[in-house]
């Protein structure tokens, strides 16, 4: 017979609360990850780069969570969670700062540095904000918890790039045609101004996060120990004695890349089909009201008609099919079917994540540092992409999210059961 004082989000409703601050921080964690799908068109174009050279916006972003995941735990022992979160959001508003100065001077390194800041702020966030989701409530319901957080980060994901791109992406197809004729001053004047377009957006950005930063840490959100909620007493002496959680952070990593390829590449592929970036910056908020879509379906299926890892199992099997529907077909029928990738990705971070801790015990707080490191991929298969964009085209470039897909499935069907005791 169900708890009746447990919810319909798995949370004891005296738990509710701490979730509605940490929905909050995954709005952020949205509004601020995928501004990075309009700032990679818009790079290209204001600073002159390559498909490669602009994906580096999404390496300098995500490979900040792999350097700063070990010493986020360490910062939040010692700060604990709250004063730990509004740190964090502190250093994402220091990163949106620099924005203005790389703007300024059309540095892209400076871009990039200011990128990495963000990222380092967002990892000591996600840090902390994932264990809660985890631990309020019971392991079997964790995804749908996680799919709540989800809805407050798709949402995120949709406004965030249509804000920024109305701003910084209009009238550049007239632009991009006129700069082929311009003499080099004009060029570069023409350029910069380009450049400047972000300064006030991320003026506002900044400032919003500090706001935030003052709320959290004057709100009532509780503190949490893991040690004290973690009441299993694995016999491993350390977090490599759990396969399953070493198979859980390969396969985070390659679910991060492929849902940033697909929400990343996406206003670029758009355009290499030939439809105007007046009408292609306004696919990556396509692909993020398919993942809204799947994020609801979790919260009516999960667990009640569909376990956790039957959700992983059947997203995965339906990347694998969108994304060779991508590559076989062309136009509009192509993008739709990256946009559909966000539907497949939807349920895989909510059921990734309870599936790779579950059991940790006393290395649960390990555990979780290693997963948000493994949110690095976003760093590292975007850069394949674009390198495979390079050389071979966009379309094709798609055939390396495939395996990514398979070795998804895998984890979902045994992986998660390599090495976990019964």
């Amino acid at each position: 017979m169900p708890d009746p004082s447990v919810s319909a989000t798995g949370a004891t409703p005296a738990r509710l609360h701490p979730l509605f601050f940490i929905g909050a921080l995954f709005f952020i964690f949205g509004f601020v990850t995928w501004l990075s799908s309009v700032l990679i068109p818009y790079l290209q174009i204001a600073c002159e780069l390559t498909s490669f050279q602009s994906y580096l916006v999404s390496f300098a972003f995500f490979i900040s969570y792999f350097i700063m995941a070990t010493p986020s735990a360490w910062l939040l022992k010692i700060t604990g969670y709250k004063k730990g979160m509004s740190a964090g959001l502190l250093l994402v508003a220091a990163g949106s700062l620099l924005f203005v100065p790389a703007a300024i001077y059309r540095q892209y390194l400076v871009f990039l540095t200011g990128l990495f800041v963000q990222g380092a702020g967002l990892a000591v966030l996600q840090t902390a904000s994932n264990p809660y989701v985890t631990i309020l409530g019971p392991v079997e319901s964790a995804a749908r918890r996680m799919s709540i957080m989800g809805i407050c980060n798709g949402i995120a994901g949709i406004v965030a790039p249509l804000i920024l791109g109305a701003v910084i992406l209009n009238d550049v197809d007239s632009l991009t045609a006129e700069l082929q004729n311009m003499s080099i001053a004009q060029k570069t004047a023409a350029l910069n101004a380009l450049a400047e377009k972000v300064i006030m957006p991320y003026i506002v950005i900044t400032t919003l996060l500090v706001i935030l930063s003052v709320l959290i840490y004057r709100s009532p959100l509780p503190e949490i120990s893991p040690e004290e909620e973690e009441t299993a007493k694995p016999e491993g002496g350390s977090v490599f004695h759990f396969p399953y959680l070493l198979l859980g952070v390969f396969t985070l990593f390659l679910y991060v890349g492929v849902e940033v390829i697909a929400g990343n590449t996406i206003i670029s592929y758009g355009a290499y089909q030939g439809i105007k970036m007046s009408t292609a910056r306004f696919f990556t908020s396509f692909t993020l009201l398919a993942m809204l879509a799947g994020y609801l379906a979790g919260i009516v299926l999960i667990p009640r008609y569909l376990s956790q890892q039957a959700a992983l199992k059947y997203s995965a099997l339906l990347g694998i099919l969108f994304s060779l529907a991508a590559i076989f077909t062309s136009g509009y029928t192509s993008v739709l079917f990256i946009a559909l990738l966000g539907l497949a990705n939807s349920l895989m971070y909510p059921a990734i994540w309870p599936l790779s801790i579950h059991g940790l015990g006393r290395f649960t707080n390990t555990g979780a540092s290693l997963l948000v490191m493994a949110i690095s991929g976003g760093a590292m298969l975007p850069l394949i992409y674009g390198r495979l964009a390079d050389q071979l085209n966009e379309q094709q470039a798609y055939w390396m999210v495939i395996p990514c897909y398979m070795v998804i499935g895998f984890f979902a069907v045994k992986g998660h059961l390599i090495g976990r005791k019964k």
